[in-house]
């Protein structure tokens, strides 16, 4: 960083420690760096989308590099790569980190070193600890910050299968209702991993060391899968459980429509406030979109990589069928359902908005003090927008 740029900055506010070694590329907007934001020794800011906001301190442990990224207020990223991903108020990221597009953390997230995020969606307060591999997965549950979903070190969420699709994406909690906090925490045991797509229930302990490869429908239940069973069998990538496979995918689609809603008329209000609020709302719809766009692209893959079904397995087979029969309509339907946000729902969200619009506070604050008709109507609305999409 020249030193034209380093006392341009000093002068706006932010700290700079060792200028000489941060650098700061010519697209990036000086503006976007807010006063009292920390930039470390090694740092590298780049994008003309990148802002960041108030007290967000960036390669406190090891050198940080961000490109395209939005930070809220008190974001900490302590050393990696970030691209094209947003951090809501009070995120945090430790170092040797890996995160790419299609990620969001909302408000008091974040995960400890050596994680790798990618189509990763985390709800407020939700945590993980260090080397966890966490793409294209959504983790809700919880209701603070002493109470919330968390993902043991040493986790994978597994999102590529023998037949070299991603129609993987897993969903633990949901997002109808745990944008409320007012659900019951996940725990996935450290030393584990899921092989996606799952569908994970409120209250779920998995148990360390073991790997989930089926839903668990039933909240409050501790999980403790048996190992895969030995032994060298006829196998035909792809072609098993065709029907549990799409649906998770529909239904993760589905929940992310309601989220991107739930943004649209929720949220968008309390980022008005500053540029840095706005820039992460733009940023987390983004996201979003991004998501949206790579699931249906993913199960059209998987729709094109379905190959013969052994005659022995007539099940599989009709689900295949049925799949393929379908999916040139559905394809279609969805890319046109979450083109926009949802207008499902409607009176359950005017009912809900009513109350929501004449609360005080932060976000977090807001999302408090509501009363359970509220809520009630509040599930209702959401659900109503994921549906369009199952």
């Amino acid at each position: 960083m020249n030193e034209q740029t380093a006392q341009l900055l000093l002068s706006c506010g932010v700290e700079l420690r060792e200028p000489a070694s941060i650098e700061i590329a010519p697209e990036v907007d000086l503006d976007a760096i807010a006063p009292g934001a920390v930039l470390h020794a090694g740092s590298r800011i780049r994008g003309a989308k990148t802002s960041i906001g108030p007290k967000s301190e960036i390669g406190a442990e090891a050198p940080a590099t961000l490109v395209d990224c939005r930070l809220g207020r008190g974001v900490k990223l302590k050393g990696g790569y970030f691209e094209d991903a947003v951090f809501l108020d009070g995120a945090a990221m430790g170092s040797c980190a890996h995160v790419r597009a299609g990620t969001l953390l909302e408000e008091k997230s974040g995960f400890a070193h050596a994680c790798g995020l990618k189509q990763t969606v985390a709800l407020p307060f939700a945590e993980g600890g260090s080397v966890i591999n966490f793409c294209d997965a959504l983790l809700a549950g919880g209701t603070g910050p002493k109470d919330h979903s968390e993902i043991g070190s040493g986790f994978i969420h597994f999102n590529f299968t023998p037949l070299a699709d991603k129609a993987t994406a897993s969903m633990f909690g949901d997002v109808c209702h745990g944008v409320f906090l007012r659900s019951r925490k996940i725990f996935l045991g450290g030393q584990g991993g899921v092989a996606g797509p799952v569908r994970v229930a409120y209250g779920t302990v998995l148990a360390a060391g073991t790997m989930l490869r089926s839903d668990v429908p039933e909240p409050d239940h501790l999980v403790s899968p048996p190992p895969a069973p030995a032994g060298d069998r006829a196998y035909t990538p792809g072609c098993r459980h065709v029907a549990r496979k799409v649906a998770a995918c529909l239904a993760y689609i589905g929940e992310i429509h309601a989220l991107d809603t739930w943004y649209a008329f929720a949220r968008r209000p309390l980022f008005a406030a500053d540029r840095w609020g706005k820039a992460c709302f733009d940023g987390a719809r983004s996201q979003l979109a991004t998501i949206l766009k790579e699931r249906v692209k993913r199960l059209d893959e998987f729709a094109k990589k379905l190959g013969p079904v052994p005659a022995r397995d007539e099940r599989s087979a009709a689900e295949k069928d049925a799949f393929l029969a379908s999916w040139s309509e559905k394809k279609a339907a969805l890319e046109k359902a979450v083109a926009a946000p949802s207008e499902a729902g409607a009176e359950d969200r005017e009912a809900f908005l009513a109350v929501w619009q004449g609360l005080e506070g932060s976000y977090l604050e807001r999302i408090a003090a509501l009363d359970e008709a509220a809520i009630a109507r509040g599930i209702r609305w959401l659900s109503a927008v994921a549906d369009t999409c199952r």
